[in-house]
């Protein structure tokens, strides 16, 4: 019996190389886990339509974790499996101090069958990180004049837009306001310059999805193993009973992984799928090395 039975997945810098790529030996080596018994489960911080089209070329049939986290969808049906959701108050104090602060919050929404993604006050923005950001995504954008009274029922997530020097003050902030009452990331996508504060209700983020899913197939958080290469994939590469790293990773995620796969660019994830299912007796991952001596292999 195989040792490893759930095996979580990032997309960028893990899954995709670093021109956006779902490569066709990464394509045939997930394939390959999935016939071995293994349940492959995507898992990124995307918005859940851009994670959707990934999934038929690797033809899983498991729910897809997106928006690291707060929302879990069946990718056949869009039926919404899992929605994260704010305790009362919270969001609006949460859009208060982002505001304040100088920034503009975009909010998810769980509309992906209405045709749109996010939520936002308006297309006057405060930030040139974020203005790039909308003016890639505006199809995907509804405006509600009154979100910071009136923020829908269904928004679960959001994030702000900067310089990383920005959202990383604007997360001490928000922590230093609110406690624990909520969950942070500060991460760049490689789709763009700026960097996202992502914000979500407290406890909410990769990991948390990931054990909700292997409860209710009964497999133990032994039997799963995690990879990915950045900020966001550190609870769920720690809390697995194997966390891989990508050689691209950043040196705190190497630091929290149990083995360093090869990059993303050398298509990493064929190594491991070799070693998950005894396919390469060959095949070794070292042990990370010493966190001093690992450099920066940042490619988002």
């Amino acid at each position: 019996m195989l040792r490893y039975r759930l095996f979580a997945i990032d997309i960028d810098g893990t899954l995709v190389n670093s021109r956006d790529e779902l490569t066709a030996a990464t394509r045939q080596a997930l394939v390959r886990a999935g016939q071995a018994g293994i349940r492959v489960v995507l898992a990124t911080g995307r918005r859940y339509s851009r994670a959707l089209p990934l999934v038929a070329p690797l033809g899983l049939d498991v729910p897809l974790i997106t928006a690291t986290g707060a929302l879990v969808k069946d990718p056949r049906t869009h039926r919404t499996l899992y929605r994260a959701q704010f305790e009362p108050g919270i969001l609006r104090r949460v859009m208060q101090i982002v505001r304040e602060c100088g920034f503009d919050p975009v909010l998810y929404g769980d509309t992906f069958c209405q045709g749109y993604d996010f939520y936002i006050a308006g297309w006057q923005v405060r930030t040139p990180e974020l203005a790039e950001y909308l003016a890639d995504n505006a199809a995907s954008a509804r405006v509600v004049s009154e979100l910071f009274e009136h923020p829908p029922a269904e928004v679960f997530a959001g994030f702000a837009m900067g310089t990383h020097a920005q959202m990383l003050e604007l997360e001490r902030t928000l922590h230093c306001c609110l406690g624990h009452r909520i969950s942070t990331h500060v991460l760049r996508s490689p789709k763009y310059a700026g960097f996202f504060c992502e914000l979500a209700p407290a406890g909410v983020n990769k990991w948390s999805a990931v054990c909700r899913l292997a409860e209710n197939w009964s497999i133990p958080v032994e039997a799963i193993c995690a990879v990915g290469d950045d900020i966001n994939d550190i609870p769920m590469i720690r809390g697995a009973g194997l966390g891989i790293a990508m050689g691209n990773a950043l040196p705190e995620v190497k630091r929290a992984a149990d083995r360093v796969a090869p990059t993303h660019d050398e298509d990493g994830l064929v190594a491991v799928v070799s070693w998950l299912i005894g396919e390469g007796a060959e095949v070794s991952f070292p042990p990370p090395a010493d966190p001093e001596t690992l450099p920066c292999e940042d490619t988002r």
